[in-house]
Formats: structure tokens, C-alpha cells, sequence
């Protein structure tokens, strides 16, 4: 039996991974933008401190609504968003991070993504504009997403700035074990976006067993097992239900037995996988 979505158990704040909190709230697919002003707002007045949206989204305004509504200091809360692979030129990188602060509202972000290494994508020009957004005070730090091991390494090498984080797909059913290698021995933090493969956590018989043994959701046995790794989540949700469920996860502590019975589930199956991610 699941527990009460009002959870009183779960911690005012979530733990930080290099100042990053390590749940976080992702907009993916919040389109409706009297919704995503409401699920953003709701987020940051329940405890949430990492708001991560991208400009493919076509929510940046709702996303800086939500902030701006919300009875939270916007110095504390992390802001990220992503630059689509059609902008990652130099000039490109540029002109549509100033236009996605204007959309957001804000004078800078916390982090900002080179979305996939795909399409403009050219490590040195692309993270040479990212460097100049950074000394701009527009940015207060770099990241990718999508990158494999060679891309993170690559990556590094030539930036100018440090990497901060790698947004990836990754939960108990694509544990991703190369790539969170890769980013730590280059001292990169690990963000899970999908961390509940779209819903494939809640049919998966080990993590129904777990939920069952604890009576909470499949989700956050998910999610505490990301956060057991080191792992930043950002679940998307718009309920007010979900957002909360996730947060009860901050309260849920699984045994060693536990975690390595996650650890054994064998599937290893995307749920994001389009042609031009470097994998393909």
C-alpha cells in the first residue's frame, strides 16, 4: 500500500551534488502554460530548489512565470536550460541564450546544457560561446547532456570552463554504468532526466517488491536509488500528487540488499533514442 502523498516525513530541502539539489523538477512535455506556471510554482513552495527546462520545451516563459510567482528568492533556486542542436553554432549559441533569459526572465541561469552533441554541435566553437556567456555573468555554469564517455572527455579538454554536469537518461532500467564512470573521473556531475523511464518503473517486478516492502511508489524507490548513486533526478510532474510523491522519496533509505537487487534488474533499454543521438 502506497503511503499518503502528504508524506510529513520527507526533508525540507534535498541533498546537493556541487551545490546542485539532488531532486529537481523537469518540464519536459509541460506544455500547457497555465500548467507549468502552476507545477513550477507549486515545486519550489513545497521545497524544490532545481528547475530544469530547455528551449525545444516551448515553456521558458511559463517555467519564468512559475519562479517569479513562487514564494522563493529566484537567488535560490537553480535554473537550467538547454540549447537546441539547430542553435549550437557559435553566433547561434549566443543570440538564443540571451533570448532564452529574455523568455525566462531572468538575468542569467544557474546552468546552461549543450542539449546533444548533434547537428551545429562543434566542441571547441560551441563551448568557446559558452565560455563567453560564463565571463558575461550570463551563465554561472556549463553543461551537456547526451554526451557518452568520448564526448565528455572531448569536451573537457576543450572547454574553458569546467563541465559541471551531464544530463542523461538513466534509472534502474539504463543504469548508464560507462558514462557515470566517464563523468567521474573528470569530477562531472550526473543529472538523470527520464529517471522513471516514462513510467517503465512501475511494471518492473523488483521495484514493485521494494515499493511494496516500503509501502510507497515504485517512484520513489527510483529515485532514492538514483540518489544512492550520486545521481541528480529531475522527474517531470505536474500534478501536485506527483510532485509530491517524488519529494517523499528524500525520506526513503534502501538497505545494501536493496540497492544491489536494483542493481541486478538486466534490462537496459532506452526510452530516448532518436537518430541523431551519438549512440546512433
Amino acid at each position: 500500500m502506497v503511503t499518503d502523498d502528504t508524506d510529513g516525513n520527507a526533508p525540507e530541502s534535498a541533498p546537493t551534488a556541487s551545490d546542485i539539489p539532488m531532486l529537481g523538477l523537469g518540464t519536459w512535455q509541460n506544455e500547457d502554460p497555465g500548467q507549468c506556471v502552476e507545477s513550477v510554482r507549486t515545486a519550489l513552495e513545497m521545497g524544490y530548489r532545481h528547475i530544469d527546462t530547455a528551449q525545444i520545451y516551448d515553456n521558458e516563459a511559463a517555467v519564468g512565470e512559475g519562479i517569479e510567482r513562487a514564494d522563493v528568492d529566484r537567488g535560490d533556486v537553480v535554473l537550467a536550460t538547454k540549447i537546441w542542436i539547430s542553435n549550437l553554432a557559435r553566433e547561434d549559441v549566443l543570440k538564443t541564450a540571451r533570448e532564452s533569459l529574455d523568455r525566462l526572465g531572468v538575468e542569467y541561469v544557474d546552468v546552461l546544457y549543450v542539449h546533444w552533441p548533434a547537428r551545429t554541435y562543434d566542441p571547441e566553437e560551441t563551448l568557446e560561446a559558452f565560455t563567453e556567456l560564463h565571463e558575461e555573468g550570463l551563465i554561472e555554469n556549463v553543461g551537456v547532456s547526451n554526451f557518452l564517455p568520448e564526448q565528455v572527455a572531448e569536451a573537457t579538454a576543450v572547454s574553458d570552463v569546467p563541465i559541471l554536469a551531464n544530463q542523461i537518461e538513466l534509472h534502474p532500467l539504463l543504469p548508464q554504468d560507462d558514462v557515470r564512470e566517464a563523468c567521474a573521473a573528470h569530477d562531472i556531475e550526473v543529472v538523470a532526466y527520464s529517471p522513471l523511464a516514462r513510467g517503465a518503473v512501475f511494471d518492473e517486478p523488483v521495484l514493485q517488491e521494494i515499493a511494496a516492502d516500503h509501502g510507497v511508489s515504485e517512484a520513489r524507490v527510483s529515485l532514492a536509488w538514483l540518489r544512492e548513486k550520486g545521481v541528480i533526478a529531475i522527474p517531470k510532474a505536474t500534478s501536485e500528487a506527483h510532485i509530491r510523491d517524488n519529494w517523499g522519496s528524500l525520506s526513503l533509505e534502501l538497505s545494501a540488499d536493496e540497492i544491489n537487487a536494483i542493481d541486478a534488474i538486466e534490462t537496459n533499454e532506452r526510452q530516448v533514442d532518436p537518430g541523431f543521438a551519438p549512440w546512433n
